[in-house]
């Protein structure tokens, strides 16, 4: 429970953190140029932009943001984080012009919930590491009412890998899976054999039924495991299309391109690959 109000931390926040010179007036400027150039004599393209219209900007924005972080470059990340920043105050503009809400709105909003779930930090709970800390904010979020069914918040148009991440957490947090790994890799054999099964039989809609099972079941063996399976399924795509890369460049030393070598061949430079990645040469 809260033990002081929302100004009254508010004020204290401001007493202990000082911002940036000029940062507030920089985030003005952002927002101004985004109202001009929505206003009659603005850009043609950002005057006809909706929330529907931008959606694929945002992810595109999102996806490369990450993959800014992957480089830790500081200078890409800047840069990518103010194009991300930017379609969060094209949304509210558009929002605002139709009197929905506006980017003051959004902010408001947002201090309310940080200071709602964080009662570890602004009211009376206490955490002492991560994993209270994160029981503390997710007690705090199921007393707001917003969801009708449990699995509810999750976003559809999450990626199916993500999602299914998601929904696994929220289960497990009412205890709702093994109390060991041996559970889930026990399940993937199963999964695995039901596969098999439906690809002998040659039913289309079960061998699809039964794929999505068994990526279901390897996606709780990552939690289980503690890694991100988009992360991991990211590294194996990257490591997959770097030994891809080896056997066409030594294809290419011979004159010869993939669609003239034989498979036999080319498994022969992707075992060339992976043992140059072993000696730390590739």
């Amino acid at each position: 429970m809260l033990t002081k109000t929302k100004q009254q931390i508010i004020d204290n926040l401001k007493n202990k953190f000082e911002l940036p010179e000029g940062m507030l007036e920089k985030i003005s400027t952002v927002i101004r140029i985004m109202s001009q150039l929505r206003a009659p004599g603005g850009c043609p393209w950002d005057k006809v932009q909706t929330h529907e219209s931008l959606l694929k900007n945002l992810l595109e924005e999102s996806y490369e943001f990450i993959d800014t972080v992957k480089l830790a470059d500081d200078n890409l990340m800047r840069e990518e984080l103010g194009d991300l920043f930017m379609q969060v105050i094209f949304h509210a503009e558009i929002a605002a012009e139709r009197s929905a809400f506006d980017l003051g709105d959004v902010a408001s909003d947002l201090a309310d919930k940080l200071i709602r779930r964080h009662q570890h930090v602004f009211g009376e709970r206490v955490a002492n590491n991560q994993e209270e800390a994160l029981k503390s904010w997710n007690d705090a979020k199921g007393t707001e009412g917003k969801e009708k069914h449990s699995l509810d918040a999750i976003p559809m148009s999450m990626p199916a890998l993500v999602r299914a991440r998601k929904i696994q957490e929220k289960v497990a947090r009412v205890g709702f899976e093994w109390p060991e790994i041996d559970g889930a890799m026990e399940k993937v054999d199963e999964e695995l054999a039901e596969l098999k099964e439906a690809i002998e039989i040659g039913d289309p809609e079960k061998i699809g039924e039964e794929l999505g099972d068994l990526l279901f079941v390897v996606v709780n063996v990552a939690r289980y495991v503690k890694h991100c399976p988009e992360v991991a399924l990211t590294g194996a795509n990257e490591k997959f299309i770097r030994r891809f890369k080896h056997i066409e460049k030594r294809l290419a030393e011979t004159g010869r391109t993939t669609d003239e070598a034989t498979l036999e061949e080319m498994d022969v430079f992707w075992d060339e690959a992976k043992d140059l990645e072993k000696r730390g040469k590739c």
